[in-house]
């Protein structure tokens, strides 16, 4: 047997003797309590009285499971199939993409630039659906659209619709492809497109490469901007006069991109860096034109 017995303590010895050689001493304990809270679906305030339990033989291996994955490298959001994002709970699968903290912060400048007014919001590669249901939390009478091309990853984020119990639709739409122009008059563009050469996997970790859809990773070495390019393409067209582009962006192609934009017709141009400092977002604005 893998633990000396059923009790919790066995339990911890063994998450720190398997996991020390991968994670540090207080991400195990929060893996711990994690697969501790999914298993028996306790709350913060139950999960304090988790020493005291006992496991039963099913409970032993669902754990070992759990160990033997991440020792694999799969991410604990896929393990556990959930994780937070600007305060809500979404599940995530290997459908979509794993959402990010820098993520949130794109969202808050959104917030920060409607903040007395209810946008008509079009988020462009939706995935899991994150950055379209958070903006819905902020903007609850506001019309909030997600659109992807992956069938799957839409099926993920009506799914978390339904979690959430947030009113935004979600559709099957390719950005590179399809004209747009049904998405007409939206206040406010928002997308966190693939962006990563493929250059650069030999970079990444494996618990990114192996397992997070490549489709909402990478671009071609080639063309590194062609979302940035048809999307900006296709706002410029469609955004309501005066209205807002956001974008998360790859920190080494900022001033590309700003460039592209320009070239575009955007104005207001403004960068900002994540939390990190790294060069992480975009806001562009259509401008007013004159008849």
């Amino acid at each position: 047997m893998f633990v000396s017995d059923n009790s919790m303590a066995s339990l911890k010895g063994y998450f720190n003797k398997e996991l020390a050689d991968l994670f540090s001493e207080r991400e195990i304990k929060m893996l711990l309590k994690y697969a501790v809270a999914e298993r028996f679906q306790l709350d913060d305030t139950q999960l304090l009285l988790f020493n005291e339990m006992l496991l039963s033989e099913s409970d032993l291996l669902y754990f070992r499971n759990v160990i033997k994955r991440l020792k694999q490298n799969e991410p604990a959001q896929y393990i556990f199939e959930n994780t937070h994002f600007y305060g809500l709970e979404l599940k995530v699968d290997a459908r979509a993409l794993i959402p990010r903290p820098e993520t949130e912060e794109l969202v808050q400048w959104v917030k920060e630039s409607y903040i007395e007014n209810n946008p008509k919001i079009l988020d462009l590669c939706t995935g899991s659906g994150c950055i379209a249901l958070a903006l819905k939390s902020a903007f609850l009478n506001s019309e909030v659209l997600g659109i992807d091309v992956s069938t799957e990853a839409i099926a993920l984020a009506r799914e978390n619709a339904i979690l959430t119990g947030l009113n935004v639709d979600f559709e099957e739409s390719d950005v590179l492809n399809n004209d747009l122009k049904k998405y007409y008059r939206f206040d406010c563009w928002v997308s966190n497109p693939p962006y990563i050469p493929l250059m650069d996997k030999l970079n990444m970790k494996e618990n990114v490469l192996l397992f997070e859809p490549h489709l909402a990773l990478f671009v071609e070495n080639e063309d590194p901007l062609l979302f940035y390019r048809k999307i900006g393409e296709k706002a410029i067209l469609n955004l309501i006069n005066e209205g807002y582009l956001f974008l998360e962006i790859h920190e080494l192609y900022a001033i590309p991109i700003i460039e592209l934009l320009q070239s575009q017709g955007f104005v207001n141009i403004q960068l900002r860096k994540d939390l990190q400092g790294k060069d992480r977002m975009i806001r562009a604005q259509k401008p007013k034109f004159t008849t």
